[in-house]
């Protein structure tokens, strides 16, 4: 049965905003064959907003369902827009947070580009533990200074650590306060420990009315109200919550405290910001007519573009997975998926077996559509590098700020 209460709060005044039956269950594992890609799992999105704490849950999210593994490529450091970013959150751990002895701990650390970036930033002496069952690679790098575990961190496998970083992990948790407890008990009882989590920002989906970011894997999307109260339930004491990468993402800070972490909720701290889910969530995204009108804009875009030649989705990551699965399940619209990450390209997208191939493809391509405003200035450079005509179309137009 679907969940009703706020896994943040308890709270039962939640609502429904949008189904979808039969999604991916992934959207960044690699397929061999077509056939494969479109045999993959499949579960139900119902998604439920709080209106308590503005918290966003896949209610109907079965974790059974949900496997990651070698073949899980999320990898996103292949793009120059994404890696400025790093280097920006790198060099603010360092610079400005002091980050630069001690040891770090990675809850989540894919293939280990962010821990690599912080170890190499000038000044920083510290060494690093990444934890990530997906981590294909040598069990140490940079002579011994960071290591791996191919596993979950949890109270088995849970390390010393001043300071820990989690970066796109929450949002795939069911029941978020069990990581963040998990992560609390690691840290031991003395407290001091600070603690960095970067997560989508559920408002900035909802105000922009992104369907494409509702997806299975992120069943756990959060407003800055609702990540500082879970951090606070789990026992940490928030410093800042705020709103990064255009918007798109939450980073919060906090430090843990030497008290037990307190088993029923607590008050935000005056001066975070203090979010209610939009008043336009009512409107539903996956009902009524706004998913109507998406499909039957969809439509028309692809109809009149593919008339001209060739036409691709730009990003074979969860937006373009979720795109091609609502717009083109059938794959007789797009010619295919353009990824500039090696290791993606030459297999196949999750539910319509789309093939992923490399930005070569589209020297004679009418359009290619990009589903993150973040990345059109380097698409439109991409595109103009290659000697191609083609069309950069963003399905978004003008995305609406969130925060500062």
């Amino acid at each position: 049965m679907p969940r009703e209460t706020c896994p943040v709060c308890d709270s039962a005044d939640t609502e429904p905003f949008l189904h979808r039956p039969g999604v991916p269950v992934h959207q960044n594992m690699l397929f061999d064959t077509a056939s494969a890609a479109r045999g993959i799992a499949r579960g139900d999105l119902e998604m439920r907003a709080c209106a308590a704490c503005g918290f966003v849950f896949n209610a109907a999210f079965d974790p059974a369902l949900v496997d990651y593994g070698p073949q899980y490529e999320n990898s996103q450091d292949c793009s120059p827009a994404f890696n400025a970013h790093l280097d920006q959150l790198a060099d603010h751990l360092v610079t400005e947070r002091g980050i630069r002895t001690g040891r770090i701990v990675e809850v989540g650390c894919g293939k280990g580009g962010f821990l690599r970036k912080l170890l190499a930033h000038p000044g920083n002496t510290c060494d690093a533990v990444g934890f990530d069952p997906a981590y294909t690679g040598p069990a140490e790098i940079m002579g011994g200074r960071a290591r791996f575990v191919t596993d979950f961190y949890g109270p088995e496998t849970a390390v010393p650590a001043d300071a820990v970083t989690c970066r796109h992990v929450i949002e795939h948790i069911p029941e978020p306060l069990d990581l963040l407890r998990t992560v609390r008990a690691g840290v031991g009882a003395s407290g001091g420990t600070r603690v960095f989590f970067e997560t989508p920002c559920a408002e900035w989906i909802l105000r922009n009315r992104v369907p494409w970011d509702f997806f299975y894997e992120h069943c756990s999307l959060f407003t800055a109200g609702s990540l500082a109260l879970a951090l606070e339930r789990a026992g940490f004491a928030v410093t800042g919550v705020r709103h990064i990468f255009g918007g798109q993402y939450l980073w919060a800070e906090g430090e843990a405290v030497g008290s037990n972490p307190s088993s029923t909720p607590l008050l935000r701290r005056e001066g975070l910001p203090t979010l209610t889910p939009p008043p336009f969530l009512g409107e539903g995204l996956g009902r009524g007519s706004l998913m109507s009108e998406r499909l039957t804009h969809w439509d028309a875009l692809l109809a009149e573009t593919c008339s001209r030649g060739p036409v691709f989705a730009w990003g074979a990551g969860a937006k373009g997975v979720t795109f091609c699965n609502l717009a083109d399940p059938d794959r007789t619209r797009l010619a295919g998926v353009v990824d500039v990450n090696p290791a993606k390209q030459g297999k196949y997208l999750p539910g319509t077996g789309h093939r992923i191939v490399p930005p070569e493809a589209v020297r004679d391509a009418a359009a290619v559509l990009v589903f993150n405003p973040n990345y059109l200035t380097e698409v439109r450079a991409m595109i103009e590098q290659l000697g191609s005509r083609a069309e950069v179309i963003d399905p978004m137009q003008e995305a609406v700020p969130c925060g500062s």
